[in-house]
């Protein structure tokens, strides 16, 4: 699989089979991996983007991961399918802080 695929939730790479989420009748999902879809639905529905953002970032630092490609992660989050018609970002504080209680 390309490395040029990323879940269209959280942007993780869909560089193998074994990251894909699942459709409702099995099958592999080709847009979102398994941490965020399985069985044709969001693992967390509830999800907002400021929440994947945060989620993102603490993923990424237990990882130990460089700051620049988590910026990158983080920067492509709105773009991406599940995110791309959500509401403008107000009031939700900096990139990166913990969502409010409003979040979850």
């Amino acid at each position: 699989m390309s490395t040029e695929k990323f879940c269209q939730s959280c942007s993780m790479p869909l560089d193998s089979k074994a990251v894909l989420g699942t459709e409702k009748d099995g099958s592999a999902s080709l847009e979102y991996c398994k941490f965020c879809y399985q069985h044709g639905a969001f693992v967390h529905p509830e999800m907002t983007l400021a929440g994947m953002e945060y989620r993102v970032r603490a993923r990424m630092a237990k990882l130990d991961l460089p700051a620049d490609l988590v910026n990158l992660a983080v920067g492509r989050l709105p773009f991406l399918k599940r995110w791309s018609g959500a509401a403008p970002r107000q009031n939700m504080g900096p990139v990166g802080a913990a969502p409010s209680d409003k979040d979850h």
